[in-house]
């Protein structure tokens, strides 16, 4: 059975990528082994490439495909070979993002380090105004 899923943007351009998405959940819900989820493009599916990998990971473990129809993307089908090495493409292209965004991160820790910083926030408060509250705290 083929089962859309379709998801327009907010008209601000609010949607968020942390936003819920209680018709996404439904929907994933509603498909049984089988079964083909078809989205008009990708970038309607998936938060982030990592969500939409983890997305299509979990239909393939449940035997679900992917049908997407234009956009980025158009023409993948999971459900054929061609679709799943396509995807397997993008899985392996969100693997080495994540790598590199933890190497930069370790790296420019590693960097502040060198040169004194802790990496805490810096206070918000100078010590004459944490003294001069403290001083006001106490005669109240």
């Amino acid at each position: 059975m083929l089962i859309g899923y379709a998801r327009v943007s907010k008209s601000d351009g609010s949607a968020g990528k942390n936003a819920k998405r209680p018709g996404l959940d439904s929907c994933l819900k509603a498909l049984r082994e089988g079964d083909s989820l078809v989205v008009w493009k990708l970038d309607r599916l998936g938060r982030s490439l990592q969500h939409l990998v983890n997305t299509v990971q979990s239909l393939t473990d449940k035997n679900i495909g992917l049908k997407v129809l234009t956009g980025k993307g158009a023409n993948i089908d999971t459900t054929t070979s061609t679709g799943k090495l396509m995807f397997g493409f993008f899985a392996a292209l969100a693997e080495f993002e994540r790598d590199l965004i933890i190497e930069r991160t370790k790296a420019g820790l590693e960097s502040a380090r060198a040169i004194g910083r802790k990496g805490c926030r810096r206070y918000s408060l100078t010590k004459s105004q944490i003294t001069n509250q403290t001083r006001s705290s106490s005669d109240g």
